[in-house]
């Protein structure tokens, strides 16, 4: 039998897997998973109940994040909100501050949207099934799929990039990412056990993070190694295949550090966009052919003249779909001086409280010193 209903040759589909090397391939995952797992903060512990809040939580911050980077700021959100509905009793301007540094700020927004409509249209439960789930704001297929598996035990497997790679190399699939991936999710589903799918899933994950690694793949450590045909083939580091990644035209634009004695002068993001809500100096536009010139004209404006100062250097920061190059002016006003409309001053030994993005706490770092001394 073939898959998508086609030949194999056709739709460059392979065929499925014989049910006992399937069930026996799941079994050796298991048993690997059972002596190897990781101790992840949001991780039931062997034999116990995970948390649907925990997994959803985790979940959300692991999109595009490192499991390295996510840990500490989820401790912190579990301290602060300790379930679903503290949290959708938070304001978006807290969820953001405790957010920030973590990047990719749409997630905070529909994090924090997704816990008041949790608490108010389920009654503080998640759903426990796939359709349920993705109808929660920000919950897409991959992240339904492993709340419903891991939480809940629904037989189903969700594909990240750990578990893209697995089985690329298992199965060595030749087609190109992205158009290999529902290929990919089929044949991981082969590796389902007839029961455990939570941790079906999260042995494929901590197989792809620990062995199965991006360059130098410890193989011979591998449970599956036996079976994987890159492996056999010499070639599993070429795996998976992907088309080259297109990169946005570079962008630029120029950021204004003003300070007020001990004050910086700040403002908030629209809500939606890039960075939506978050803190930032004032800045110019970013565009790809902005000269310093034009950058300037776009300088906050006070009723008595300032002086600007362009500080030496430029800020360098690669957004998801461009890179940026932002230089810095910076200068003082006099005690007083009123914030210019959409703006306020706030104090520079609080601003680690505002929703400062990683850009712009670059920005700062790069313009305070000098601008505190400058005039």
């Amino acid at each position: 039998m073939t898959l998508a209903g086609g030949t194999a040759r056709r739709n460059k589909v392979p065929a499925l897997q014989p049910e006992e090397p399937a069930r026996h391939r799941a079994a050796l995952l298991l048993q690997w998973y059972d002596r190897h797992r990781r101790a992840l903060p949001w991780r039931a512990l062997p034999g116990g109940h995970s948390d649907p809040y925990r997994v959803w939580l985790s979940e959300i911050m692991l999109q595009q994040t490192t499991v390295k980077a996510v840990g500490p700021y989820f401790e912190k959100f579990v301290a602060r909100w300790p379930d679903v509905a503290s949290l959708s009793s938070a304001s978006l301007d807290d969820v953001l501050r405790m957010w920030a540094g973590l990047g990719y700020y749409s997630r905070a927004r529909n994090l924090h949207a997704c816990a008041v409509a949790v608490s108010r249209d389920h009654g503080g439960r998640f759903p426990d099934t796939e359709d349920g789930l993705q109808g929660l704001p920000g919950v897409g297929p991959y992240t339904a799929a492993a709340i419903a598996a891991i939480a809940f035990g629904q037989r189903t497997m969700p594909v990240d990039g750990n578990i893209e790679r697995v089985v690329s190399r298992l199965f060595a699939v030749e087609e190109l990412l992205p158009q290999a991936k529902p290929q990919i999710q089929l044949l991981a589903a082969t590796l389902l056990g007839p029961a455990r799918a939570g941790d079906s899933a999260q042995a494929l994950m901590d197989l792809g993070a620990t062995i199965c690694t991006p360059k130098k793949p410890a193989c011979a450590l591998c449970p599956l190694n036996d079976d994987c045909a890159a492996r056999k083939r010499g070639d599993q580091d070429m795996f998976p295949r992907k088309a080259p990644k297109k990169t946005g035209a570079l962008r630029r634009g120029a950021a204004f550090v003003v300070t007020r004695g001990d004050e910086i002068l700040v403002r908030t993001r629209p809500e939606k966009g890039l960075l939506g809500g978050m803190t930032e100096v004032p800045t110019s536009d970013w565009l790809a052919e902005q000269s310093d010139k034009a950058a300037l004209k776009q300088a906050p404006v006070f009723k008595s003249s300032l002086k600007w100062y362009r500080k030496t250097g430029v800020i360098t920061h690669v957004f998801t779909h461009f890179p940026l190059e932002l230089v810095v002016y910076i200068g003082r006003v006099a005690p007083r001086t009123r914030a210019p409309d959409g703006m306020r001053w706030v104090p520079i030994a609080i601003l680690q409280d505002e929703a400062l993005p990683n850009v712009m706490r670059k920005v700062v770092v790069h313009g305070l010193s000098v601008s505190r001394t400058a005039g």
